[in-house]
């Protein structure tokens, strides 16, 4: 009898959902606090963490004669001297509903392309602002990074109401603010909870401090935000990672599904081949399936012979993703080294690898003010939207419709480093590509007669397939 229930305890826990979280704001407003407390609250620590918790709070602890919660995930030397989060802290934990994973990220501005990298997965932020400063720049900025990165659920924690006397008004004047600004964002979901990370108000259980707040607590709302629409099951991307060929009778295309439902006998096409064929059979180690949904990760069997390769999609033929060699993205430098736009890049884009070249930047956005500018390069954390040119065509969605098609990095091609990450807006259509300055070659002022001109026209063309336009005249 025991054996069963033990049984179904882990059946139940392998069923619970995930929820991907980062915390975001400005140094000192308590993320990493609100963390530790909420990890402490919910008895998910060991005693050994816990004893660990107390000597560390002698020696490092800025929280007076409490126990500083924010050393459970400030572990670097750094952190703990300054008091600061540097680096992105993951934390994993569960309660009875659901399974969490916590992105503890950096409040300063240095730090933008951290806190990027932290919310690229996630699902849900919360962004925390201190009762006593009410919205901030930092406040702002992180704002607009969560938007950037398509998070349709922020919680706006207000903390240390404790401060502040657990003064109602002060919170509604911080929130009816933060709503003003967030509004031409688009975030379509916004929650507003007050709290005290320290004193534990509202963290997991209902503050009696504050009897006005008719809401639920945090943890309560975390574990019961649906997120499963979230995902799109609408639109069918299948990008093709490997070729599964074990023996003469077995040919399948191996990868995880980005999007969309994929179907036994459904009808897709290969793109860019555009050649038809039916899903013989979807294969797992477990055996096959009827269906399958994001993010699984699957063989799919064709009944036709046709020619597919890594980097290569699977969609539903009346249901294409956009194909071109020219779009524009909201891109953000995350290199140390200036970006040089006239050097040539390798762009990761789903499983699909090609050069890539910026052809221009439309403006650099502040992202203290959200003010727009004019800019000749990037620099380490600013953002812009850019226009680029593909070696070969990409098969993409705009990144608000499909997070999995319409995300990419920029990888250097002498350091290997990803530079940038960026956010696909829309394809850019020919006759706006040609009002972009297109550099002239003259072939006269270099000295070189016109009987060369075939041959040199031959290169150019080669360049304009490689991404690099040029424009040769005699």
């Amino acid at each position: 009898m025991e054996k069963l229930n033990i049984k179904e305890f882990l059946d139940q826990d392998e069923k619970k959902d995930l929820l991907r979280l980062l915390t975001a704001g400005s140094v000192d407003d308590g993320k990493s606090t609100l963390i530790g407390r909420l990890l402490f609250d919910s008895k998910k620590l060991y005693e050994d963490q816990l004893d660990a918790l107390e000597r560390d709070t002698k020696r490092y602890g800025n929280a007076g004669d409490d126990i500083d919660y924010a050393l459970l995930l400030d572990g670097l030397k750094a952190e703990r001297e300054q008091g600061i989060t540097i680096d992105v802290a993951y934390r994993y934990f569960s309660t009875n509903k659901r399974k969490f994973i916590i992105a503890d990220t950096p409040g300063h501005e240095q730090y933008t392309r951290n806190m990027i990298t932290g919310g690229s997965t996630a699902n849900l932020a919360i962004i925390l602002v201190d009762a006593r400063s009410g919205v901030i720049t930092q406040t702002r900025r992180h704002t607009y990074l969560v938007s950037l990165l398509g998070i349709k659920h922020v919680v706006l924690a207000v903390n240390k109401m404790d401060l502040v006397g657990y003064d109602r008004q002060v919170f509604d004047r911080i929130v009816t603010e933060y709503r003003q600004f967030a509004e031409p964002l688009g975030i379509p979901d916004i929650t507003c909870i007050p709290l005290s990370a320290l004193k534990g108000d509202n963290v997991v259980e209902a503050s009696e401090n504050m009897s006005w707040y008719t809401g639920k607590p945090l943890l309560e709302y975390l574990e019961t935000v649906h997120i499963g629409s979230d995902k799109n099951f609408a639109d069918l991307r299948y990008p093709v990672q490997y070729v599964m060929r074990p023996n003469l009778d077995f040919r399948g295309f191996s990868s995880t599904v980005a999007s969309g439902i994929i179907r036994k006998g459904d009808e897709v096409v290969a793109l860019p081949s555009m050649k038809r064929s039916r899903v013989k059979s979807i294969v797992t180690y477990d055996g096959e399936l009827d269906f399958a949904f994001p993010p699984q990760a699957i063989t799919v069997t064709l009944e036709d012979e046709i020619d597919i390769s890594r980097g290569e999609m699977l969609v539903h033929p009346d249901n294409l993703p956009i194909i071109s060699r020219n779009f524009e993205a909201m891109l953000v430098w995350m290199d140390e080294k200036k970006m040089d736009p006239e050097e040539q890049f390798f762009i990761k884009h789903t499983t699909n690898l090609t050069r890539a070249k910026i052809d221009k930047i439309r403006y650099k956005v502040n992202v203290n003010t959200l003010e727009q500018s004019a800019a000749d390069a990037l620099e380490l954390n600013e953002i812009a939207r850019v226009i680029f040119t593909t070696g070969k065509p990409l098969f993409f969605d705009p990144y608000p419709q499909n997070k999995n098609t319409g995300a990419f990095i920029l990888i250097d091609p002498i350091t290997n480093n990803t530079c940038a990450v960026g956010m696909i807006i829309d394809k850019v259509e020919r006759k706006d590509m040609q009002e972009l300055e297109i550099p002239e070659i003259s072939l006269s002022k270099l000295g070189i007669g016109s009987e060369h001109f075939t041959a040199i026209e031959k290169v150019a063309k080669e360049l304009d397939r490689q991404g690099i336009t040029v424009k040769i005249i005699q």
